[in-house]
C-alpha cells in the first residue's frame, strides 16, 4: 500500500508550513531519512525527510504553496506498486469549519460555514467571516481575497507575492516588499532577495517599533501571541523562586580583555561576555543536575546534555536559539555559535535544530544598562538566569580596610520550586559566583 507523506507539525500551535523547495520530483526514487522538502514556518526553515524508501508520487502541494500540517503532501510507492495503487484523490480541505456566531445573522441557522484555509486567512487579515459573501455553499479563500480587494485592504502578501521567511525578514528590517525585486516563480520575493536589498540599501533600517504610535492600535502578531500564551502558562503553573546575587566581575573582565588582545593579534574573533558566561555556566551545570532538569509528570528528568538557550530579542518578539553540548565545546567554538545564531535569529534563518532541546536558558539585558531583573522560566526547563549590566562602582573589599572600584554584576536565578529547593538553587548560584570571580581557576 502506498505510504502517505505527511506534512509534519513543528510547533504546538502551527497550522501550516510553506513549501520552499521540493528536492525530488514525481517519479524520483527516495530513501527513508533522505531530505525531500525544504519548508518554512513563521519562525524557522527546516528539512523534511522521506518516511520510507520508494518512488515519490502524486505531489499534492507544490513549491511556493502552503500546506496544512498533518495533511498528506505526497505518496511513496513501494517496490511493485504503481500510480494505479494510489487511493482516490480527495480534497483535504473539503472539511467545513463552523464558526458559531455571537450576534445572530441570517446564514444557515446563525452559523458561518467556511473552509479551514478561509478561517486562517480571515484571522490573519483581521476580517469578520460574517461580512464575507460566499459564492458557493461555504466561504472559501477566494471569497475572502475578493472581499479584501473590494475593500482596498489587500495586504503585502497579496500585492507582492513573497515567502513567509521573506516577509519575516522584511518586517524585521522595516523593508517595503513592493520595492524588492523578486527572483522566484512569477516574481515571488525570496528571502535572499530581501537580504540582498537590505545589504545594498544605504539607509538600511534596524528593527524598530515604528508602528507603536500613540492613539493607534495594532494586531498582536502570531509570534507575540505564542510568547504570551507560553509564558503566561509557565508563570501560572510553575511555582517560581527567585534568588539574586552580586558578582565581582573584575577578574572575569580582565581575563576576557587579555584573551581578546591575543585574539586581535592573531586575527581571530573576540570573545563576548555571553559566550564566556555560557562556557563557565556549562561547567557549573555539570555539578548541579537539578538545574539541568525537567519535570515529566511525576518524575524529574535529568538531561544528559547541557544545552544552553540564549534569549534573543527580535522586533516582533523573543526567540531562544540553543548552544547544544556547550560543556563539550571550546570557548572559541561557543563564541562562533553565539554569533552565528544571533545573526540567523535576526533574519529568520534559524532551523528547528537551532531552537529545540534547550535544558537551561540565560537572558542578558546588560547591553541596555539594566542592573537587575527577573525572567519567566522557559518550560519544560527548571531554571533561567537573568544577567544584568557590568558596572564599575566602589565596593568595600572583604578583609581589607579599604574601598576599591570593582566591575560588579547582578544575576537573578528563577527556578521551578517543584524541582529545585531554595538551598539547592543557592548552592548553584554560590558555585557560579565562585567560578565567575575566579575564571583562571579550573574549578571542577
Amino acid at each position: 500500500m502506498p505510504i502517505p507523506f505527511i506534512m509534519p507539525k513543528m510547533d504546538m500551535d502551527q497550522e501550516e508550513a510553506f513549501i520552499g523547495q521540493w528536492l525530488k520530483k514525481e517519479g524520483d526514487h527516495v530513501e527513508k531519512g533522505e531530505t525531500v522538502i525544504i519548508i518554512e514556518t513563521d519562525k524557522i526553515t527546516s528539512e523534511v525527510e522521506a518516511p520510507a524508501t520508494g518512488t515519490l508520487a502524486r505531489l499534492l502541494y507544490h513549491e511556493n504553496e502552503s500546506a496544512p500540517v498533518t495533511n498528506i503532501v505526497a505518496y511513496i510507492l513501494e517496490d511493485g506498486e504503481t500510480e494505479a495503487d494510489l487511493p482516490e484523490q480527495e480534497d483535504q480541505d473539503s472539511e467545513q469549519t463552523v464558526i458559531e456566531e455571537k450576534n445572530p445573522v441570517t446564514r444557515q441557522n446563525n452559523r458561518v460555514i467556511a473552509t479551514p484555509v478561509a478561517v486562517r486567512l480571515a484571522e490573519a487579515e483581521n476580517v469578520d467571516l460574517h461580512d464575507i459573501p460566499a459564492t458557493g455553499n461555504k466561504i472559501t479563500k477566494q471569497d475572502i481575497e475578493n472581499f479584501l480587494e473590494k475593500q482596498n485592504q489587500v495586504k503585502t502578501r497579496v500585492e507582492t507575492p513573497a515567502t513567509p521567511l521573506a516577509r519575516r525578514i522584511a518586517k524585521t528590517e522595516s523593508v517595503n516588499l513592493s520595492k524588492v525585486n523578486g527572483t522566484g516563480p512569477r516574481g515571488r520575493v525570496q528571502a535572499d532577495d530581501v537580504n540582498s536589498y537590505v545589504e545594498n540599501k544605504p539607509e538600511a533600517l534596524s528593527p524598530s517599533y515604528k508602528s507603536a504610535i500613540p492613539g493607534n492600535s495594532i494586531n498582536v502578531s502570531i509570534m507575540r501571541k505564542r510568547i504570551s500564551d507560553k509564558l503566561t502558562s509557565s508563570y501560572q503553573t510553575t511555582p517560581h523562586i527567585f534568588l539574586t546575587v552580586e558578582v565581582d566581575m573584575s577578574r572575569f573582565e580582565a581575563n576576557r580583555r587579555l584573551m581578546n588582545n591575543v585574539a586581535n593579534e592573531v586575527g581571530s574573533d573576540k570573545i563576548s561576555l555571553t559566550a564566556y558566561m555560557v562556557k563557565i555556566l556549562a561547567a557549573c551545570l555539570k555539578q548541579h543536575p537539578y538545574l539541568n532538569a525537567s519535570l515529566e509528570e511525576d518524575k524529574i528528568k535529568f538531561w544528559e546534555e547541557i544545552n544552553i538557550g540564549i534569549a534573543t530579542a527580535l522586533s516582533e518578539g523573543l526567540i531562544v536559539p540553543v548552544i547544544h553540548n556547550a560543556d563539550k565545546m571550546t570557548l572559541n567554538e561557543i563564541g562562533k555559535q553565539v554569533t552565528q545564531l544571533s545573526q540567523k535569529a535576526k533574519v529568520g534563518e534559524l532551523t528547528l535544530q537551532n531552537i529545540q532541546g534547550g535544558s537551561f536558558t540565560i537572558s542578558n539585558l546588560g547591553m541596555y544598562g539594566i542592573h537587575s531583573f527577573t525572567s519567566i522560566i522557559n518550560p519544560p526547563q527548571s531554571a533561567i538566569l537573568s544577567i544584568g549590566a557590568v558596572k564599575r562602582r566602589p565596593i568595600v573589599v572583604d578583609d581589607e580596610d579599604s574601598i576599591n572600584v570593582r566591575s560588579m554584576m547582578m544575576m537573578t536565578l528563577a527556578a521551578d520550586h517543584r524541582i529545585v529547593d531554595g538551598a539547592v538553587a543557592a548552592n548553584f548560584l554560590s558555585d557560579l559566583v565562585k567560578r565567575l570571580e575566579n575564571p583562571e581557576l579550573n574549578i571542577n
